[in-house]
């Protein structure tokens, strides 16, 4: 390799480097290369596989977790610019083994079908809430769209998040 004209990264490489990662409350050492995504670094990293792969292009939202409380497309971030940050996945969401309400909706209103999507779903839907943006089903479906059903199960999704609006007294 001429190492006059190559760049000063494919000279050093990439290498590993360590990150802390506060995931779901606790905090994980691990050491990644800078480009892993955080999608990456939860799933094959420390083995949450409940966020979904799905396009890994950020038009899916399978992939779709909290950072500091606001919700990203976990392909699409770095995991080294979560340091610092507290990342919730769909197995933080409802610690003690007990489900989220939401999750519980998901389950009586059947708002999955393969359920490939339902974790991203779950987690954008609590968010939305938590946003307020649920005031009636043309909200919800707009405030949902980065999140996509190949099996089509949006009315039954939009039946789940207005049953934990309502339970918790909110509008219509």
């Amino acid at each position: 390799m001429n190492t006059e004209l190559a760049s000063p990264s494919a000279v050093r490489g990439t290498g590993e480097g360590t990150v802390m990662l506060t995931v779901n409350g606790r905090v994980r050492e691990l050491a990644v290369e800078p480009r892993v995504s955080l999608l990456d670094a939860l799933r094959e990293h420390l083995g949450l596989t409940g966020s979904k792969k799905g396009c890994d292009q950020g038009t899916c939202g399978a992939c779709t977790v909290w950072v500091d409380g606001r919700r990203v497309l976990a392909c699409l971030t770095l995991a080294v610019t979560c340091e610092g940050h507290e990342v919730t996945t769909i197995e933080g969401l409802a610690p003690g083994g007990e489900l989220h309400p939401m999750q519980a909706a998901f389950i009586d209103r059947d708002a999955f079908q393969c359920g490939y999507c339902t974790p991203g779903q779950i987690m954008s839907a609590v968010a939305l809430l938590a946003e307020g943006h649920a005031g009636d089903d043309a909200e919800i479906a707009e405030w949902m769209s980065g999140n996509i059903c190949r099996c089509a199960a949006y009315p039954n999704i939009r039946a789940a998040i207005r049953d934990v609006r309502d339970a918790a007294g909110g509008e219509r």
